[in-house]
């Protein structure tokens, strides 16, 4: 399994929110530039980067940002999101450089899309499934859609997704720990890679996640931010497990 470090960008900042709220937020770096640098430089395989002004307005608003950190960071990949709801905002961050997209809000309510946009765009989409209990949180979090987790996890299967992104909405941001149950009991109900998200704290979370078959990756960002997990360390520890 694989540790994949947040980056999420507010206002030009890379900040965390606790549990996706706005007005919950901790700001760690006025340059996200240099911090996705960082993680790189400490040897992260990949990162995650959130337009979450995108989020909030249903389509990106720092695309330039995002740019700039891809090419920063090369040849480390980039997975970014936030307010990718079009197939030509899809198109335009590929383009930019982004390895893959992660697509939520659209995909979990429209069919044609995700089928659309795994038709054009295959495994370079990875589809996020935010969960608040058995359903599954769109526009920023800020609603909880009709569909469940498993029912947008077997539409982005059988659209061709290349991965799925679970994130308990309630742990994210908290340090409480990972849901690692319904992790386990997503990457069971279908067959592809499940990128874990949402609570991680300590060293012993990021193993517990890397025993669950099924989940290729977890992506975290409190716990690197504030220290509670060292990068470079976690990477060794899950390397030689």
């Amino acid at each position: 399994m694989i540790v994949i470090p947040a980056v999420d960008l507010r206002g030009g900042r890379a900040v965390r929110l606790r549990e996706g709220r706005a007005d919950a937020e901790t700001v760690f770096s006025d340059d996200p530039v240099a911090t996705a640098a960082r993680w790189a430089a400490l040897g992260a395989p990949r990162l995650h980067v959130v337009d979450l002004d995108g989020a909030f307005a249903g389509e990106p608003r720092q695309a330039a940002l995002v740019a700039k950190i891809v090419t920063a960071v090369a040849p480390v990949p980039v997975e970014a999101g936030g307010g990718l709801r079009t197939l030509s905002a899809l198109e335009a961050v590929l383009e930019a450089g982004v390895r893959w997209a992660v697509v939520g809000t659209r995909a979990a309510l429209d069919r044609e899309f995700l089928r659309q946009a795994c038709h054009a765009y295959g495994d370079r989409i990875i589809v996020a499934v935010d969960a608040r209990g058995t359903r599954v949180a769109v526009k920023g979090w800020t609603e909880v859609a009709d569909a469940t987790v498993e029912d947008v996890a077997r539409r982005a299967r059988d659209a061709g997704a290349g991965a799925l992104l679970y994130t308990d909405v309630s742990r994210d941001g908290t340090g409480l720990g990972p849901n690692v149950e319904d992790t386990a009991a997503l990457a069971r109900a279908v067959a592809m890679p499940v990128i874990a998200s949402g609570g991680v704290a300590r060293l012993d979370d990021l193993k517990r996640l890397a025993a669950v078959p099924g989940v290729a990756g977890c992506v975290v960002g409190q716990a690197l931010y504030t220290g509670a997990i060292d990068l470079a360390h976690a990477l060794s520890e899950l390397a030689g497990a």
